[in-house]
Parts: C-alpha cells; structure tokens; sequence
C-alpha cells in the first residue's frame, strides 16, 4: 500500500490496513512510504500546474504494480482519475467540517479586526473572505504538528485545519472550533 509519509497520511493509511485485515484475516499489508512533488515542493503546491502533486508519485508506482493500492485524502485526488486507475473504495468520512485554531477567538467573528489567520487554501481563504473581509492571510506549509507550533510560536493569530486531521492524530488539545458549514463548506468529497 502507497502512501505519503506525514502523519496524517500514515494514520489514514494504518486505518485502511486495519479495515483490510478484519474483512481478510492473515492479508499481509506492507505501507511503502513515496514522497510527492507536493511534499518537496511550496511552489507546487500554489500553482494551477500543480494539480494531482500530492498523488502523482504514488499514481505512477500503482501504474508501474510497484504498489498494489494506495491512500489518499480525497480532497487531494484530481477531479479526473488517470486511465488504468480507479478510486476503488471511501472508508466513511469523518467530521468534514474545516475548524478555526486560535487562543485569540472561539469563532470566526471574534477574530481581532485584521487578524492574520494561516491557510494555504484557497477555497478556505474565499469562503472567510466573504464573511470576514478584514482577515489577512498567510501560507503555511507543513505537517499539523508543524503548523500548530507555527501558531503556538505566535507567527499567526489564527489557522484553519480540518477536524478530521485534528481529532485523527489525537490533538484534541488545541484550542479549536469547528466551522459551521454556512460559513465554509469543505471540500468536494
């Protein structure tokens, strides 16, 4: 099984090998770690050419048989699945609602005017636009750990991330709201 190596993704992935050995008992389910273009690069990340950076390794190693399957977030797949390949099975989702993180306010309204809230994306950074117009935003790249010391560290007022990634790694500890689906609406899948 492909994955990539944060966390998050290993967490994801342990999950689906679990799933896999309780509906097969004695399946041998081996994780192979491939780092994505996504996971070297910033710039990727924000470009329109950047499109499938988080997939696009692990894609070629399924192609290739030098992995058998793999796990993604959904929300990093691109909308069209290359030739060859097929999105096989969804394990049930979890919370999928995008969460405020933040010492300074328990929602999006009691933020300070022009308070500087790190995301990278654009969908989340539209979305509190629209309610929110004041709000400055920054990029942040990295793993959740590595984005809430970035906050702790105080480089923002504020971060967006989602529940899932927050309650999956067992971080129920920092200070986070879910964000109600009339203010931003998750990504599609």
């Amino acid at each position: 099984m492909g994955s990539r190596g944060s966390k998050l993704a290993l967490w994801q992935a342990h999950h689906v090998a679990e799933r896999l050995r309780a509906a097969w008992p004695g399946l041998a389910v081996e994780i192979s770690i491939l780092v994505t273009e996504g996971d070297r690069s910033a710039e990727a990340q924000h470009s329109f050419s950047g499109t499938g950076v988080f997939v696009r390794e692990i894609e070629t190693a399924l192609l290739a048989g030098s992995i058998d399957l793999a796990v993604h977030s959904l929300k990093d797949l691109p909308t069209e699945t290359p030739q060859g390949l097929a999105i096989a099975a969804t394990p049930v989702r979890h919370d999928a609602r995008d969460a405020l993180v933040s010492r300074k306010a328990k929602d999006v309204s009691g933020l300070p005017v022009g308070a500087v809230v790190a995301t990278g994306s654009p969908r989340r950074r539209s979305q509190l636009l629209k309610v929110r117009p004041d709000l400055r935003f920054e990029p942040v790249r990295g793993n959740v750990d590595t984005r809430l010391r970035k906050l702790e560290g105080g480089m923002f007022d504020a971060m967006i991330l989602a529940v899932a990634g927050i309650e999956r790694l067992g971080l129920t500890d920092a200070p986070y709201t879910p964000i109600p689906y009339a203010l931003c609406l998750p990504a599609p899948g």
